[in-house]
Parts: C-alpha cells; structure tokens; sequence
C-alpha cells in the first residue's frame, strides 16, 4: 500500500532541502514527489510506501514540519505512450469516480491517484 503525504512548507529556499533531510535522516525513501507554490507557502506531495509512513511523520512532526494530510493512494503501472492519461482517467470517469490529486511516480511510467472512491478506482482499473 502506498500513501501520499501532503505537506506545507514556506517558500523560501533551502525549505525543500531541509524537507529531503528530514526524511532522509529517519530512512524514508520516496517513491514519487509533487511540488507546487502559492500564497506564500510550499505544497509539497510526498509519496511513501506504507512501512515508511509512521517514520515518516514522526520525523515531519519532530522538526515542526506541517503534514496536512496522510491518505492511502492508488499507484497505477501506465504505458508510456500519448493518450494513455486520458484512457486512464476515462476508466474511472465511467465509474463515476472523481481524481482528487494525480503525479508521477520516480522511475517508470506510474501514475498516483488519489480519490474519495478508492475501491470502484481499483475496480475500474483492475
């Protein structure tokens, strides 16, 4: 099982760096990153394995480092080839489930979803 963890940091340099430290000291391994900055803050989505997700937030927790969110994620094997995103998300359109938060995974063509209707996604796409 996989988890996206989402978290805020401020924007400003070494903020991302300080996060990848953090992380790094406790032995978290990520598996997938999203990055985007608003409003004076950082969003950062980290994706983690679940075995790693208690080390993970306790380290997060341990340096003051806001964590907003922890949820369980779908992580889906794609082919790497155009089109393959809009066929993917047709799937789950059809079963009327919504994608909340989509990126890519590091190494391979991986997709992250996370939704509301975790179950009819897995069904969809199974």
């Amino acid at each position: 099982m996989s988890r996206n963890l989402t978290v805020v940091l401020h924007d400003r340099p070494g903020e991302l760096a300080r996060l990848g430290e953090v992380l790094g000291d406790a032995g978290v391994n990520l598996r997938g990153l999203a990055a985007f900055t608003g409003e004076g803050n950082g969003i950062i989505h980290l994706l983690v394995e679940d075995e790693d997700a208690d080390r993970a937030t306790k380290a997060l927790h341990d340096e003051k480092i806001g964590l907003a969110d922890d949820r369980e994620v779908l992580v889906i094997d794609i082919h790497d080839r155009p089109g393959t995103l809009g066929e993917m998300a047709r799937e789950l359109a059809a079963a009327n489930v919504n994608i909340e938060l989509a990126y890519t995974t590091f190494g391979g063509a991986r997709v992250v979803i996370a939704t509301d209707d975790l179950e009819n996604a897995r069904a969809a796409l199974a």
